[in-house]
C-alpha cells in the first residue's frame, strides 16, 4: 500500500531520518554463515567449506540517500531526475576508523569498496583510507571496485574478513551477501552513533506479504538483540549466550520456511523463537 504514495510518506524517509537525527553513522552487518546452514547457501560446498564470516561496515548517513533530489520536466515535456551524491573527508574518515578498529579486533583484514575509476566521490573516499591504513599497520588493506566486490562475494567470499563502503554500495553488498549466509532472515544489524548509542533491527524490511502467517525467520531480529547487548550495553557474556542459543536451535535442526533443508524440522517464526529461548 506503500508503494504509489508522495516520497515523503514512504516508510524509508522514517527511517532515513531517524538515522540522521540520531547520528548513526555506522551500520555494522555481520554476515556468519552457520555449519548448519552451509545446505541453505546458495554456492557450491566448496566455496563454503572453509567457513564464511564477513562483517560490512556501511557508511549510514551521507552519500545518494542522504543528497538533494530533483525531477524537473523540460520544455519538450520529457521528465529529467538528479541525485546528488557528496562525501567530506570527516564523513569518511569517522567510517574509516571504525573500520580499521572492528578490524583490528577481528582477522586483521580489511577491504574498502569504491569506484574510483569513475566517481570523484570513490577518489576522496579511497585517498582517506590510503591515510587511514597508515595509522593501522598491522591490519591487512586492499583496495577492491565494487562491481568486482560483487563478483568476489559469490566466488569467493571466504577471503573477506571486513568490508567498508559507502551507503549506497553498502546497502546492495550486504544483501548479497545475506544470501551467501543462507538468507537475509539470518542478517542482524547495528547502527551506531559517537558513544554507546545504537539502533538495532535485522537487515531485512518488514516483510508485510507474510505478516500474521507465522512464517518470518525471527533468528535476525534475535541476533540484533544480540549486537545491542555487545555494543551498547556492554554485555558480552549475555550476547554469546543468545549467538549461542541460536546455535543450538539450528543444530537441533529447527528451520524456518526460508533456510528449510531436507531432513530438517519445519518451524514457524514463534517456535523458532522459542526454541532460542528455551536454549538460554
Amino acid at each position: 500500500k506503500w508503494d504509489n504514495v508522495p516520497v515523503r510518506l514512504r516508510p524509508e524517509q522514517g527511517l532515513l531520518a531517524l538515522r540522521k537525527a540520531m547520528g548513526l553513522f555506522a551500520n555494522l552487518r555481520p554476515a556468519y554463515l552457520y555449519k548448519q546452514l552451509v545446505s541453505a547457501c546458495p554456492l557450491k560446498a566448496e566455496l563454503v567449506e572453509n567457513g564464511i564470516d564477513i562483517l560490512m561496515v556501511r557508511e549510514l548517513t551521507g552519500g545518494l540517500y542522504f543528497g538533494d533530489h530533483n525531477t524537473i520536466t523540460k520544455e519538450d515535456g520529457r521528465k529529467y531526475a538528479v541525485d546528488k551524491m557528496a562525501y567530506s573527508e570527516e564523513e569518511i574518515e569517522r567510517i574509516g576508523v571504525v573500520a580499521f578498529e572492528m578490524a583490528m579486533k577481528r582477522r586483521k583484514n580489511l577491504v574498502s569498496v569504491d569506484k574510483a575509476n569513475v566517481l570523484d566521490n570513490s577518489r576522496l573516499w579511497r585517498s582517506v583510507m590510503h591515510r587511514l591504513k597508515e595509522e593501522y599497520p598491522e591490519v591487512e588493506y586492499r583496495d577492491m571496485l565494487v562491481d568486482n566486490t560483487a563478483m568476489q562475494l559469490v566466488a569467493d567470499p571466504s577471503q573477506f574478513d571486513v568490508i567498508v563502503t559507502e551507503n549506497m554500495f553498502g546497502d546492495i553488498l550486504s544483501d548479497e551477501a545475506s544470501m551467501v549466509a543462507g538468507s537475509i532472515g539470518m542478517l542482524a544489524s547495528a547502527s551506531l552513533g559517537l558513544g554507546s548509542l545504537g539502533l538495532y533491527e535485522p537487515s531485512h524490511g518488514s516483510a508485510p506479504d507474510i505478516a500474521g502467517q507465522n512464517l518470518a525467520n525471527p533468528l535476525a531480529t534475535i541476533l540484533s538483540a544480540a549486537m545491542m547487548l555487545r555494543y551498547s550495553f556492554n554485555l558480552g557474556a549475555e550476547a554469546d549466550a543468545i549467538e549461542q542459543a541460536v546455535k543450538k536451535a539450528l543444530a537441533a535442526g529447527y528451520r524456518t520456511k526460508d533456510i528449510m533443508s531436507a531432513g530438517c524440522k519445519p518451524a514457524g517464526c514463534k517456535q523458532m523463537a522459542q526454541t532460542v529461548v528455551d536454549n538460554i
